[in-house]
């Protein structure tokens, strides 16, 4: 079954939407979404240093992505106005990579795979490290679900609770960076956050309940990357920027249902 390749893709596809959309809730809820746009742009930086290094590309992006991710935290806590500081590491780290990747001896990379994902290139070994990334995402956020729904609705109550809101701000900064080395393959680090932000923006519109809204966050995510693929086989366009694309779609289609259902339950 593995061998034929819209096997493998759908089964990446389907394996980081099953991570990016509860930890999407995540971001929405806490307004991360330039965090994450920061931290997926640091991922191609990370590309060029694992080539030039020759190391794994999954392991380079995911320490590159988690170094950008704990720096941004680390100035968030100093008072750092976060707009303006958000944007110039986003950027700066994305141009870094693209002027280091043309550095790299001897190697030549098609960055277009890197900067808009090549799902349909997914291989079996591609696919075992993005399922057991996921998986990992996955339970991550399942073992501290509690917490981070504290931590998110009041850090104030967090500490009353006993918890750490520091710690589970870690957990969400390693989760992210997990699922941006994950995606990279997939949909590319110009993507990535939408692939969080945009199936879980579509479920808020319909869930009453964090967990309902994790669930339905992952159905839309599966939803964009069948139909994504579907529409690439079909009428030959890129695949992962159709994922993203159908995700639109769904999330554009919420808006009315998500406010007839609304008006429904209030009459």
């Amino acid at each position: 079954m593995l061998d034929d390749f819209m096997t493998r893709a759908a089964l990446a596809g389907l394996a980081v939407a099953a991570a990016a959309g509860p930890l999407g809730c995540f971001v929405v809820w806490r307004r991360m979404a330039y965090f994450g746009d920061a931290t997926a742009h640091a991922a191609i930086l990370g590309v060029a240093l694992s080539l030039a290094f020759s190391t794994s590309v999954f392991v380079g992006t995911t320490a590159v992505a988690l170094a950008v991710a704990l720096a941004v935290s680390a100035l968030a806590g100093r008072g750092w106005a976060m707009d303006t500081t958000l944007g110039v590491l986003a950027h700066s780290a994305l141009a870094f990579g693209l002027v280091a990747v043309s550095f790299v001896p001897g190697v030549r990379v098609d960055i277009g795979a890197y900067l808009f994902g090549d799902i349909l290139a997914v291989g079996r070994g591609d696919l075992a490290v993005i399922g057991g990334g996921a998986a990992l995402v996955v339970g991550m956020l399942a073992w501290r679900w509690s917490a981070l729904l504290t931590a998110t609705l009041s850090e104030d109550l967090a500490h009353a609770s006993g918890l750490n809101p520091g710690r589970e701000r870690l957990v969400l900064t390693v989760a992210l960076a997990a699922v941006v080395a994950v995606a990279l393959k997939v949909i590319g680090a110009l993507l990535i956050a939408a692939m969080l932000i945009v199936p879980a923006a579509a479920a808020r519109n319909f869930a009453r309940t964090p967990e309902a809204m994790a669930a339905l966050a992952v159905a839309a995510g599966v939803v964009a990357v069948l139909g994504g693929l579907r529409a690439s086989l079909t009428w030959d366009t890129p695949a992962g920027p159709s994922i993203i694309a159908v995700a639109a779609c769904v999330f554009a289609a919420s808006l009315p249902l998500g406010a007839l259902r609304r008006r429904r339950r209030r009459g």
